[in-house]
């Protein structure tokens, strides 16, 4: 089976969000599916990582095209110009008739909709067609996001009526992703965002989510369409998997402090202002033995500010690659998350999980990830939004008094990218062979 799949973001590009696509890459191959990835050749990303490019297989065939995308640091002084630098609310409260306050903002924030990586798309849509003719694809995934990607499964559909498409959202775009992350939301960005959303939903062949609540959230939101048309097949770690471990590895005993990190970007929906909060209600004794190291890009300049106010507490890595950030997973006695989101579920979470320390986590308490916390066993959690309750989970912890159950490795296990990748190529083939199957009974009749 050959299947092209389109990718705004590939390695060398670093960062989380070229992970899905990398493990599709890495895996798909071994699973009797030959690959090509065609992706932007000047993406915009946190910083590149060439240890992630020397896991694609020789097999693979990369195609990179141009985009118009503004350079990162460009992209978010435009960004910071937009918003007036403030960062964005973690629980953003709905408002009636926004218009994106000023207007050149708003004119500079309606130009690039869905986002700005809509300049992919002329370099894009020519090449993908190029591809499907001259390599015989027989499927298409397109993983998103950018947003704006969803708009080449219209226009493929439209020149190749029967070949399976299927669209793959590492992250629900309409219900918190639009407030909590996107470069515009205002009332003319959010129709936008429905109209593109919905026609690129009924015309892929098959939807796919990370979570469940991103599925049940997208299934209701288009019930003229066939709920298997939405499936979940979630994010994994790559990492060997923690089964090997005897036991739940408790702290280091080397260590005068007690070592929490938490790896990823900060940004609206990973918010640490109430988590800020609760460090510095921390008992003097308790905290003296904390030492929290944050490793990612952090998106506003008040977050740094805020974290750097806990000063010796604190301690601001930045970007690092791939290898640095697993390696300093294993150099850690608890892992932080944090989390705003309900519906969706950070990547760094199962990279987390495989990495078997215990997780600390500031979370929705309705959210998907509490739910996952507790399936695998994984670690304790608190509400996000009770600074209180995170102080007390931190005391536990730091005075190694927290309960900690034996995690349910097996279901760990079931998160590596492996076994999730041999499922997406599982659905591949059943979209294929159900395309050639109907195609026959069209040609009998």
């Amino acid at each position: 089976m050959n299947l092209l799949l389109i990718t705004f973001s590939f390695p060398p590009a670093g960062g989380v969000g070229v992970l899905r696509a990398l493990s599709l890459a890495k895996y798909l191959p071994g699973n009797g599916v030959r690959v090509d990835v065609l992706t932007a050749r000047n993406a915009p990303a946190v910083g590149k990582d060439l240890t992630l490019l020397q896991q694609v297989p020789s097999e693979v065939t990369i195609h990179r095209t141009w985009t118009l995308d503004l350079p990162f640091w460009l992209r978010k002084s435009v960004k910071k110009a937009l918003t007036g630098g403030r960062a964005k609310a973690a629980s953003p409260a709905p408002q009636a008739g926004r218009s994106g306050g000023n207007p050149l903002r708003r004119w500079i924030g309606n130009l690039l909709l869905p986002d700005p990586q809509v300049g992919w798309l002329p370099f894009a849509l020519p090449a993908a067609v190029r591809i499907i003719r001259e390599r015989s694809i027989d499927a298409v995934l397109i993983t998103v996001p950018p947003y704006s990607s969803v708009k080449v499964v219209m226009r493929l559909r439209r020149l190749f009526p029967d070949l399976p498409i299927v669209l793959d959202f590492r992250d629900e775009w309409l219900t918190t992703t639009l407030d909590l992350v996107s470069f515009n939301n205002n009332d003319r960005a959010r129709l936008v965002a429905q109209s593109t959303e919905r026609e690129a939903v009924h015309a892929a062949t098959t939807v796919v989510l990370v979570t469940e609540a991103a599925r049940c959230e997208l299934q209701s939101r288009y019930p003229d369409l066939p709920p298997e048309s939405f499936v979940c097949i979630h994010n994994g770690y790559d990492a060997t998997p923690p089964q090997a471990q005897a036991r739940f590895p408790g702290l280091s005993s080397s260590r005068q402090k007690v070592v929490l990190t938490y790896i990823g970007s900060v940004y609206g929906s990973t918010d640490p202002g109430s988590f800020i909060e609760a460090v510095r209600a921390l008992p003097e004794a308790v905290r003296s033995r904390l030492h929290v190291r944050f490793i990612g890009h952090i998106e506003a300049p008040e977050y740094r500010e805020q974290l750097l106010s806990l000063g010796d507490t604190i301690e601001l890595k930045g970007f690092v690659p791939q290898a640095e950030a697993l390696a300093a997973i294993r150099d850690t006695d608890y892992l932080l998350l944090i989390t705003h989101d309900r519906i969706n579920v950070a990547a760094k979470f199962y990279d987390y999980l495989g990495g078997g320390k215990p997780i600390l986590g500031a979370v929705h308490p309705q959210g998907d990830v509490r739910r996952l916390l507790e399936e695998t066993r994984a670690g304790n959690w608190a509400d996000v939004g009770d600074p209180q309750s995170i102080r007390r989970m931190l005391i536990e912890a730091i005075e190694a008094s927290g309960t900690f159950r034996e995690p349910d490795f097996g279901r760990i296990a079931e998160y590596h990218r492996r076994p999730l990748t041999a499922r997406y190529a599982s659905l591949l083939r059943g979209l294929v062979e159900s395309g050639q199957n109907s195609q026959k009974g069209q040609a009998h009749s």
